[in-house]
């Protein structure tokens, strides 16, 4: 990732992303790519990108997530998609609902994968 060069995260949704994280003790609050993430064990359930909220769901979860209008896949350098994760549009983003009810479908997928070796 050398020479690889993200724009930070905008502080207001940083604080929005740390007060979600604080209100469910199963998640454990980590850096991925020197974003804020969220774990539950060693899985990234959630985390930022940039100015993206990502999350990490089952097939047919992010099937019905990319058919909404903003939504792409995680692609944090060209051509390199990670497969399970998805951006969220920004209107659902900043929508505490929405975004709660995405966030609690990436935990529960989570909380279903078998610890990493």
């Amino acid at each position: 990732m050398a020479g690889t060069s993200w724009e930070k995260s905008p502080p207001e949704l940083v604080a929005a992303f740390a007060a979600l994280v604080a209100r469910r003790p199963e998640l454990t609050a980590r850096r991925m790519f020197g974003y804020p993430a969220a774990f539950v064990g060693d899985h990234v359930a959630t985390c930022l990108h940039e100015h993206h909220w990502i999350v990490r769901l089952p097939d047919e979860a992010r099937a019905e997530l990319l058919g909404q209008p903003g939504a792409a896949r995680f692609e944090p350098m060209p051509g390199r998609p990670m497969k399970e994760y998805v951006v969220l549009p920004a209107t659902l983003a900043a929508d505490p609902s929405a975004l709660e009810a995405w966030v609690d479908r990436a935990i529960a997928h989570v909380r279903t994968l078998p610890p990493k070796g």
